[in-house]
């Protein structure tokens, strides 16, 4: 009997291919944060080797003010402050949300309704939020529903806008095509317009979703208890400058987190779109 010998198996580590892409990662990750960290960089070493003593007072290195968030973190104040906030903005957004793709959709399918609302929404878009806030604390209060109400009001726009737009620039070819394959109206709506206005939608969703968070942090620095606005205002007037840098540097690492989610959302539900070669 001859027996067989197999040649043994050599592992030669990683592939060249292999090694080029861990690396266009790693250097396309260090140029995208790359102004990030110059900016952290500079925020820690100003203040400490330029600035003299009284502008330091008020503009504290970065260490300091991470420091103060940290003790924020430990004694419960932050998660008190961020869940006021967040459920603020929350009802406000789905609320928003809830309303403008219905009408938004509505708007755009309807030409004659769409042409009689135009000038009416153009007029309310332009006008400022913020400027409003008199106007909805005299007519609902200084608690929630004020609050709330505003917040509804500046997400709407950015959705309802998108989802006209995003319904009104479908390619034409694609709806010739459907029709010509018989499909019926309510079919054509949900087959064809809906999915290809679906990434204007989501730009929309995402833009409400940043100015719930902004035009909140705005709102409850008047006459709220609790919350990230009501702490950066109560942390200025007590001279607790640190504790100030802290809640901003919470709402802007929130905003970075809900856009994020929103980004891998819309990645989610449009998945059959085609990706565009770099």
């Amino acid at each position: 009997m001859t027996a067989t010998l197999e040649a043994p198996t050599v592992h030669t580590g990683p592939k060249p291919v292999e090694k080029a892409h861990k690396k266009g990662r790693l250097g396309k990750a260090f140029r995208s944060s790359a102004a990030i960290l110059l900016f952290l960089a500079i925020w820690e070493l100003v203040p400490q080797y330029v600035l003299d003593e009284g502008t330091r007072t008020f503009l504290p290195p970065l260490s300091e003010d991470l420091v103060a968030l940290w003790e924020l973190i430990l004694n419960g104040q932050l998660a008190d402050h961020l869940l006021a906030s967040l459920g603020r903005s929350a009802a406000g957004f789905v609320i928003a949300v809830g309303v403008s793709v219905p009408l938004g959709l509505l708007i755009a399918w309807y030409r004659p309704l769409a042409e009689f609302l135009n000038p009416l929404l153009e007029l309310a878009r332009n006008t400022a939020a913020l400027a409003l806030l008199p106007v909805f604390t005299l007519l609902l209060g200084i608690g929630e529903v004020s609050k709330i109400a505003l917040i509804v009001y500046a997400c709407v726009w950015p959705v309802l806008l998108n989802t006209i737009a995003g319904v009104n620039t479908v390619d034409p070819l694609l709806v010739k095509a459907a029709r010509s394959l018989g499909l019926s109206s309510p079919n054509l709506f949900r087959k064809v317009i809906l999915p290809s206005a679906v990434p204007t939608i989501f730009t929309g969703i995402r833009m409400a979703a940043a100015y719930s968070i902004l035009i909140l942090i705005a709102a409850e620095m008047v006459g709220a208890k609790a919350g990230l606005g009501y702490l950066i205002n109560n942390s200025q007037v007590n001279f607790q400058i640190q504790q100030m840098y802290a809640a901003i540097i919470t709402v802007s690492v929130l905003g970075l987190a809900i856009n994020a989610g929103f980004v891998a959302l819309e990645r989610r539900f449009s998945t059959w779109r085609v990706k565009e070669k770099a």
